[in-house]
């Protein structure tokens, strides 16, 4: 089968209608969108099954997709191990945090971390931390943008990356989480499809049987063997290690994840959603494994996917993309492209509205006393268009970085700064506001810090030989410290005085 062509029409014309599709929603939304309830949660009466998809689609990210697929195709096991990771964060959110944080939140995760604790500089910190994730999140989604549009739409990658900054900033500033969860819902639904659709066909070009598939992926890859051994945790286990830790702790430290916990009426419908998600997203790992292994096998020997020097087209993200192409030819690959930038969409829009809930909400209402409901559904839809320019900046300066990799620090700072006092405020009485705020600024400022000085930032964005810190992300050293430190300050500090029904908040 031929290449794929520099820009493929049906991809083009599939995501014409899906942007079509969805500014319709918005539009719709619009109509609604004018109370907080309403913009920030939907009104809360999502049901568990709509908003468990919600979810998926919510962390079904380019990163997933694009990212996880095209590191298999480099690495292998390795590369398995992100999407394994991504899953198994799942069941910490469903036991530790689903019930509890509906049951004392409202809007923002920020809402129950402030239950028992003083309220401002709880809130503060929460609003920084959670702008920090969202912004390395958000580079994932728009480097992925970038060079699907790059590579298939025949733009060029700044073009690419303001048009998705543009749309995202339509769905959110107009429709709030009402076009934002259906955006989610249809991309989560049109996701599945494409990727079962390319798994299917990419097994029966060995009479679906998956050994021969991996048996001629060993055979045609450079590191033959050895792309099924677990290469780079063997060479480097501390850095394994520490991204299993911000893996699987980094899912319950997501603003843009936990947010959705509060458009279902009750705690039980929390817990619901999750098993959903959880249900969803395990398929469709299931299936990244095989796509990632059949590029292996039908895409990289095929010199007509590759550029000069014998890389990929358009990097190793597209791999997946070329893959669609490979078994099914123009109009798969123009269905799959379209999906996976519909993704980014869904993904980014999730992101912006968690970013500008933690300003409006967060900050101006809570902290700033702005009380006047209007005004701050306002102030929220001026926080999307400044967090969207922010955002076409950030894919503009990190446009080499795997996607898979930048979320991975991501989730390393989520669970570095969120997670641990999300755990002690539902879960230990003798928390202080004190303990939280040392143990989270700890936990944050030490997860950005290593980062920048780790290898992904220090070397490979701003060029230095070698970084200062070696081990990429720095989960491994960064949670058990935030820990530390917020146990250790609230012990030394006067126990906060708990409110009537505070048990409620404790096991």
């Amino acid at each position: 089968m031929s290449g794929a062509p520099g820009a493929n029409p049906a991809a083009i014309s599939l995501f014409l209608l899906f942007v079509a599709a969805t500014l319709v929603i918005t539009w719709l939304a619009s109509r609604r969108a004018q109370s907080r309830a309403v913009f920030y949660t939907a009104g809360g009466d999502l049901s568990a099954f709509r908003n468990g998809l919600a979810i998926a689609g919510d962390y079904m990210s380019a990163a997933a997709f694009l990212g996880v697929s095209g590191l298999i195709t480099t690495i292998g096991f390795d590369g398995m191990l992100y999407g394994i990771g991504f899953v198994i964060g799942w069941p910490i959110v469903l036991f530790l945090v689903a019930e509890r944080l509906r049951r004392l939140g409202r809007f923002t995760f920020a809402d129950a971390l402030s239950v028992n604790l003083s309220e401002k500089p709880v809130r503060i910190f929460a609003a920084i931390s959670s702008l920090t994730v969202i912004a390395f999140y958000m580079i994932a989604q728009m480097v992925g943008a970038g060079q699907l549009v790059q590579l298939l739409f025949g733009l060029d990658y700044a073009y690419a990356v303001i048009l998705v900054g543009i749309l995202m900033i339509c769905y959110v500033t107009f429709g709030g989480m009402v076009a934002t969860t259906w955006v989610q819902i249809i991309k989560a639904i049109l996701l599945l499809c494409g990727a079962l659709a390319v798994t299917l066909l990419t097994l029966a070009q060995f009479s679906f049987d998956f050994s021969a598939l991996i048996d001629r992926a060993v055979a045609v890859h450079p590191r033959h063997a050895a792309i099924l051994a677990p290469a780079a945790i063997s060479a480097d286990p501390i850095s394994g290690l520490s991204l299993g830790i911000a893996l699987m702790f980094g899912t319950s430290g997501l603003p843009h994840i936990l947010m959705r916990f509060f458009t279902v009426p009750d705690a039980r419908a929390a817990r619901g959603s999750v098993f959903f998600a959880c249900l969803l997203t395990g398929v469709f790992f299931l299936m990244v494994f095989v796509i990632g292994f059949g590029a292996v096998a039908l895409v990289l020997p095929d010199p007509a996917y590759q550029a000069a020097g014998g890389a990929l087209r358009g990097g190793a993200n597209m791999a997946a993309i070329h893959l669609s192409h490979a078994v099914g030819g123009d109009v798969l690959m123009g269905f799959i492209a379209a999906v996976a930038f519909a993704t980014i969409l869904a993904v980014v829009a999730g992101l912006t509205l968690a970013g500008a809930s933690a300003i409006s909400h967060d900050l101006c209402a809570r902290v700033f006393g702005i009380r006047d409901e209007r005004r701050e559904v306002r102030i929220s839809r001026v926080a999307t268009v400044g967090i969207g320019v922010a955002a076409i900046l950030l894919g503009l300066a990190f446009r080499t970085q795997n996607v898979a990799y930048m979320v991975g620090l991501a989730f390393a700072i989520a669970a570095s700064a969120n997670f641990p006092l999300l755990v002690l405020a539902m879960g230990w009485r003798r928390l202080t506001t004190a303990g939280a705020l040392a143990g989270g600024t700890v936990g944050l400022v030490s997860a950005l810090g290593l980062t920048i000085i780790g290898p992904a930032i220090w070397v490979k964005t701003l060029g230095y030989p070698a970084p200062i810190f070696p081990y990429d992300p720095p989960a491994l050293l960064t949670v058990p410290l935030a820990f530390a430190v917020a146990v250790a300050v609230s012990l030394m500090t006067q126990p906060a005085r708990y409110p009537v029904g505070a048990d409620a908040a404790c096991p």
